[in-house]
């Protein structure tokens, strides 16, 4: 007789920015492939645009925006098998209490997996002690994995729920096709928030824009995050694209402003150049050389600090004068960018683990690390800025047709969304408050 075939798995992945859609969206495709993919955006300032959706090229079976309370009242075991929170943290602790609540008395529910979009390097065991209660943590290196579980442990929280990864778009691992016609690309990878300065952001447009004049057979690309208008996880309130007006004779032919996916921007790099955008590991996947600025200082707040002992260390100077960094591969591999490609080995690990949980007839609730009891300070606020209360149920009026709350809060962050575009059209600074006016709606 012929074996039985299990139907492929049902994942929902509720993302709140454009970032961690692709993560999530791309984690779902690696721990089963062929899954039926729903993909839900979490209701805020930074909820995707179809560009950005777009941009990622991941196709999903449906897409639908929701607030917290509109998820966790969705996600049962009739709908998905495994849903994968790819959030900021406290959002994550907010649908993790929120969905044992929805589940609880339930015979079976739902795996639930999370993670970090790529480098950590602030708020270790605050973000690792907001995701905890998932069934999988995943972390993108074994240097990660290693740190996730002395933080765990260190709490008394169980740790078991730490799971080896690599980062989900890590893909190709040849570099770009050199030939006699395309110049030598140098890629500066631009972050929205990092540095925070208008001085050190216009110091670091100037100096890519020196390094094209002084290197008229080079290329140099700006990759940018987003268009005006759009948002991502962070707020841009000094887009590159408004200084780039202001520079002095603007921009020389061999150097312009770039978007699209990383990847396709990668197939034509030679250097990539970043403070401590995820990219670098992307770059480095591929065997590009890769510089990590130390302009500014090698400073926790820039996250450079991240890339020590990395090979990777260099200054706008140094790459002037010709200098191309070559990454140590024994770095590279505790970061989780082995040269050997046994990367998909984690893959493959975290993905059986997945199945075996899908197929068990019933998993135990939810249990975070972060309860009523440990954290009744901190808690409740998190929670309560989803919409739940202490025990992760709808907070009163938060619980009402979704349809006409959508409806609303949509009218209303749509209006403040185009306030936002307008007064940036017409040179106002610091649109911020309207966009965070727009997230809290």
């Amino acid at each position: 007789m012929p074996s039985r075939t299990e139907p492929p798995l049902r994942i929902a992945v509720l993302a709140d920015s454009d970032t961690r859609w692709k993560w999530g969206a791309l984690t779902a495709h690696r721990l089963a492939p062929g899954a039926r993919l729903d993909g839900r955006l979490l209701r805020g300032r930074a909820t995707p645009t179809a560009r950005q959706l777009t941009e990622v090229g991941v196709t999903a079976a449906e897409i639908a925006e929701v607030t917290g309370t509109e998820f966790v009242r969705s996600a049962g075991r009739d709908r998905c098998d495994v849903v994968v929170l790819a959030c900021v943290g406290g959002a994550v602790q907010a649908m993790v209490h929120g969905l044992a609540a929805a589940w609880e008395g339930e015979p079976r529910r739902p795996v639930v997996v999370t993670g970090y979009v790529g480098v950590v390097y602030e708020k270790l065991a605050d973000g690792l002690l907001l995701r905890h209660g998932a069934d999988l943590v995943l972390a993108n290196s074994p240097h990660d994995a290693a740190r996730f579980r002395e933080v765990y442990e260190g709490v008394g929280a169980d740790a078991s729920c730490v799971t080896e990864w690599a980062l989900p778009f890590l893909g190709d691992r040849n570099g770009p096709v050199r030939d006699q016609v395309r110049p030598f690309t140098v890629v500066f990878a631009a972050q929205p928030s990092v540095p925070e300065s208008r001085a050190d952001r216009a110091y670091l447009l100037r100096r890519a824009v020196a390094h094209a004049r002084a290197h008229p057979e080079r290329e140099v690309f700006i990759k940018l995050r987003s268009k005006p208008g759009e948002h991502t996880t962070h707020i841009e309130e000094l887009p590159y694209q408004k200084l780039a007006l202001r520079l002095p004779g603007g921009l020389p032919s061999n150097c312009r402003l770039v978007y699209g996916h990383m990847g396709e921007v990668l197939d034509r790099t030679d250097l990539l150049v970043t403070v401590s955008s995820t990219a670098a590991l992307e770059s480095l996947h591929r065997g590009i050389p890769t510089a990590v600025l130390t302009d500014l200082g090698i400073r926790e707040s820039l996250g450079n600090h991240h890339f020590l002992g990395s090979g990777c260390l260099a200054s706008w100077d140094r790459l002037d004068a010709g200098h191309l960094p070559e990454a140590d591969p024994e770095w590279a591999a505790r970061q989780g960018v082995p040269s050997d490609g046994s990367g998909e080995a984690v893959f493959a690990a975290a993905r059986q683990r997945v199945a075996d949980l899908a197929a068990r007839p019933g998993l135990p609730p939810l249990a975070p690390y972060y309860t009523a009891a440990t954290a009744p300070g901190y808690l409740p606020a998190v929670l309560a800025r989803h919409g739940l209360d202490h025990r992760g149920r709808p907070l009163p009026g938060r619980a009402g047709t979704p349809r006409e709350e959508s409806a609303l809060r949509r009218a209303g962050r749509a209006a403040l969304r185009d306030a936002a575009r307008g007064a940036y059209r017409h040179g106002v600074q610091r649109v911020a408050p309207l966009i965070r006016r727009a997230g809290e709606l």
